[in-house]
C-alpha cells in the first residue's frame, strides 16, 4: 500500500522486503523461518533493528513487476543493507545509467535510527514521483574508511527522482553514499586499526571495513584493510604521521585475497612502486602490515613477507623485529594510587597469583616526607620519576623514584583553589609532562619539556569556552584526551598534538582539531588510554547508569561495558593487554579487574589510580 502524497513514512533498513540467510559457522545453515518479508499491507512506522548478529546475512529482494514508486524507493533503501556482490539487487531499482555510475562504496552515512521517506513535488517535472529521504545523522565514514561522529543535531537529507520506462518505475538519482542505520552498520562493518609512524613510534589509526567481502571490490576483509593502509592515513591523523610505503604503492593487480599460512606468515605482493625500496624502509613497511593485520584478525601473525611486483621476496620481518621497530613504551612494572593518608603507593597486581602483595610507599623523597600530601600523581614510563600535585591542588612537583633526597620545589603553581586546582598530570613517551589548570579565570594546558623544563602554554583550538579538567596524552604522543567542562557537564575530546619541525622550538607545540569522543554520552567522569589506541571511559548515556566501556579514538563505541563497573569515579588501563584494569570505586576504594573475573578490592581506601604515562 503506497503512502499518500506529502505524508511521511518511517523506514528501517532490513525491516521489510528482505531475505535473511542466518549463517552460523562454516556450514552456513539456513534456519527454518528465514524467509522474505511481506512487501504489501498496512504501513506502520518502525524503528531500526536492534542487536543484529553480524553473522546474519541479508539479501535484497528485486523489484516486483510494475511496482509503485513508493515500493521502488522502499525496496531500494532496504537492498542497500544487503550482502549482494556489487549490491546487484539495489542496482535493479535504478535506471540503467544510474546503476552504471552509482559508486556507493566511496562513503557511508550512519543514522541513529531508520529513515523518514516523504513524497515531494519535483522541481523540473512536478508530475514525476520524487521523494525526500531523511534521518538523524550519527556519523559518516569517508573514502578512507575513517569514522567521524556527528557532533550536533545534524540531519541527513537527499532527494530521489524516479522515471518510468516500459511501465516500470526506477530511481534516476540514487544517494551519493550508502545510508545505513546504526544497527545495520554494526552488522556490516567492523573496526580495525591500521598503523603509521610518528617519528620512530607506531601509531594506531582506526577505520571501518566490511565484515565480509566488499560488494564493490570483492576483496576480503584482510585485503580491504591492507588496501586502506596503502591508501594512507585518515585525514585527521595525516598531519602528524607518515607511511613508509612509497607514493602510489598498491597491491599487485588482481589481488583479492590475503591470508595467513600455516606458518603464521602473511605474504603481501605489491606493485612496481615498492620494488626498489631499501631494506630499512621495507622493514618499516612490513611492520605496518604486521600490526595492521594482527589487529584485524585477532590471531598471531609471526612474520610478514613483502613481495615485489614479480612475486619475488623483497624483505621479511618476524614479530620480534617488528616489536623493536614499533618502539612502544615498556610494559609497566607497577600500578600506582594515592592512599587515604594522601601518600603515593605502588602495587604489583598479578592475575596469575592467588594472593596479591600489599601496596608499598614509592621510594624517594615522598617516602621521607610524610608532611607532603599528594592529591594526584603521574609516573613516567620508565618509572623513575613521578609528577605529583599537592593535596590542595596548588603545586606541581617532579620527584625522583630511584634516589632519596629533599622534596624538590614546585615547577608550576595552580591559580585556582579547590575544586579548581591543577588536574592530574600525564607523561608522554618522550618524557615531557603535561598538566591542565582549570582555573575559571584563565584555563590553561601546560607542557613541561623533559619534565623539568620551563612550563610552556599549549594552544588548544576548539575549546569554545570550556575548561580542561582532565588530561591524558596517548602512549604514542600524537593524541591527547581532554575532559572539558562547560557549565555543569563534562565532555570528552581527543586533540591532535602538533609539534614543530624545527628542533628546539618548543613554544610551537599545539593541540588541533578537537573531535568528540562518545558524543552520545550525557556525562563523562573519567578516562584512560587502553590497548590498541582505545580509550576506557567512565560515563553514562542519557537515562542510564554510569558504566565503564571502551571507545575507539575516532569516537565510536565498541563492545559492551565492563561487567559490574558501577560507582566508578576513576579508571586506569595500560597499553599492555595483559595488565588488569584498575579503578577507584566510591563504595570499595581501589579495585581491579583480573581477566575473565569480577572486580576485586585492592584496598578499602584510596583514590586516583594510574599506570605509568
Amino acid at each position: 500500500m503506497g503512502a499518500e502524497p506529502g505524508r511521511s513514512r518511517r523506514l528501517a533498513p532490513s525491516a521489510r522486503g528482505v531475505l535473511r540467510a542466518c549463517a552460523f559457522g562454516a556450514a552456513g545453515l539456513l534456519l527454518a523461518g528465514c524467509a522474505s518479508m511481506p512487501d504489501h499491507g498496512e504501513v506502520r512506522p518502525v524503528e531500526a533493528s536492534q542487536g543484529v548478529d553480524s553473522q546474519v546475512r541479508v539479501f535484497g529482494v528485486p523489484p516486483a513487476d510494475k511496482a509503485s514508486p513508493q515500493e521502488i524507493v522502499d525496496g531500494f533503501l532496504e537492498a542497500m543493507t544487503s550482502d549482494d556482490p556489487q549490491l546487484q539487487t539495489a542496482r535493479k531499482y535504478l535506471t540503467d545509467e544510474a546503476a552504471k555510475n552509482w559508486k556507493p562504496g566511496a562513503a557511508v552515512t550512519v543514522l541513529s535510527a531508520g529513515l523518514d521517506r516523504f513524497s515531494v513535488q519535483g522541481e523540473k517535472d512536478p508530475a514525476a514521483p520524487r521523494f525526500k529521504i531523511a534521518g538523524k545523522m550519527l556519523a559518516t565514514v569517508d573514502e578512507r574508511s575513517a569514522y567521524q561522529p556527528e557532533t550536533g543535531d545534524g540531519r541527513y537529507e537527499e532527494f530521489l527522482q524516479l522515471t518510468q520506462k516500459d511501465n516500470q518505475w526506477r530511481i534516476a538519482t540514487p544517494p551519493s553514499s550508502l545510508v545505513l542505520s546504526e544497527s545495520d552498520f554494526q552488522r556490516i562493518y567492523r573496526p580495525v586499526n591500521k598503523y603509521y609512524f610518528a617519528g620512530s613510534t607506531l601509531v594506531a589509526d582506526p577505520v571501518y571495513v566490511r565484515q565480509r567481502s566488499d560488494p564493490d571490490s570483492r576483496m576480503d576483509p584482510t585485503t580491504q584493510t591492507v588496501t586502506s593502509l596503502l591508501d594512507g592515513p585518515s585525514k585527521w591523523l595525516g598531519p602528524v604521521v607518515t607511511s613508509s610505503f612509497p607514493t602510489g604503492t598498491k597491491l599487485r593487480d588482481g589481488t583479492k585475497s590475503l591470508s595467513i599460512d600455516s606458518q603464521n606468515t602473511l605474504r603481501v605482493p605489491l606493485n612496481k612502486n615498492a620494488d626498489d625500496v631499501d631494506e630499512p624502509q621495507c622493514q618499516r613497511m612490513a611492520t605496518q602490515l604486521l600490526y595492521t593485520v594482527k589487529d584485524l584478525t585477532g590471531s598471531r601473525v609471526d612474520r610478514v613477507d613483502v613481495l615485489r611486483s614479480d612475486g619475488t621476496p623483497r624483505c621479511q620481518v618476524p614479530e620480534p623485529d617488528a616489536a623493536v621497530l614499533a618502539n612502544r613504551p615498556p610494559s609497566p612494572g607497577h600500578q600506582y594510587y594515592v592512599d587515604a593518608e594522601n601518600r603515593l603507593q605502588r602495587l604489583n597486581l598479578d592475575p596469575n597469583r592467588e594472593e596479591q602483595a600489599p601496596p608499598t610507599p614509592v621510594p624517594g623523597p615522598l617516602s621521607g616526607n610524610p608532611a607532603f600530601k599528594v592529591g594526584s600523581a603521574a609516573v613516567s614510563y620508565d618509572e623513575k620519576r613521578a609528577a605529583v600535585v599537592s593535596e590542595d591542588g596548588h603545586g606541581l612537583h617532579v620527584v625522583n623514584l630511584t634516589t632519596a633526597g629533599a622534596m624538590p620545589p614546585s615547577l608550576l603553581t595552580g591559580k585556582g583553589a579547590k575544586p579548581y586546582g591543577l588536574a592530574t598530570p600525564t607523561w608522554d613517551a618522550a618524557g615531557d609532562l603535561w598538566v591542565a589548570d582549570p582555573d575559571p579565570q584563565d584555563p590553561t594546558l601546560w607542557r613541561l619539556p623533559g619534565g623539568t623544563g620551563t612550563p610552556e602554554r599549549v594552544e588548544v583550538s576548539g575549546l569554545a569556552g570550556g575548561r580542561i579538567t582532565g588530561v591524558k596524552i596517548s602512549p604514542d604522543g600524537v593524541r591527547i584526551a581532554l575532559l572539558v567542562q562547560r557549565e555543569s557537564r563534562k565532555y570528552l575530546y581527543i586533540g591532535r598534538v602538533e609539534r614543530p619541525d624545527v628542533k628546539g622550538d618548543v613554544s610551537a607545540v599545539s593541540v588541533r582539531e578537537l573531535r568528540p569522543i562518545g558524543p552520545q554520552l550525557a556525562d563523562v567522569a573519567a578516562m584512560s588510554w587502553a590497548p590498541r589506541g582505545r580509550l576506557l571511559v567512565v560515563g553514562r548515556e542519557s537515562g542510564m547508569v554510569v558504566q565503564a566501556r571502551y571507545l575507539l579514538a575516532d569516537g565510536s563505541m565498541v563492545g559492551a561495558g565492563l561487567p559490574g563497573a558501577t560507582g566508578l569515579v576513576a579508571v586506569a588501563a595500560s597499553e599492555d593487554e595483559k595488565k588488569p584494569v584498575v579503578a577507584e570505586s566510591l563504595e570499595d576504594g581501589i579495585v581491579w579487574l583480573p581477566p575473565g573475573a569480577q572486580w576485586r578490592t585492592v584496598v578499602a581506601g584510596g583514590q586516583a589510580p594510574v599506570y605509568p604515562g
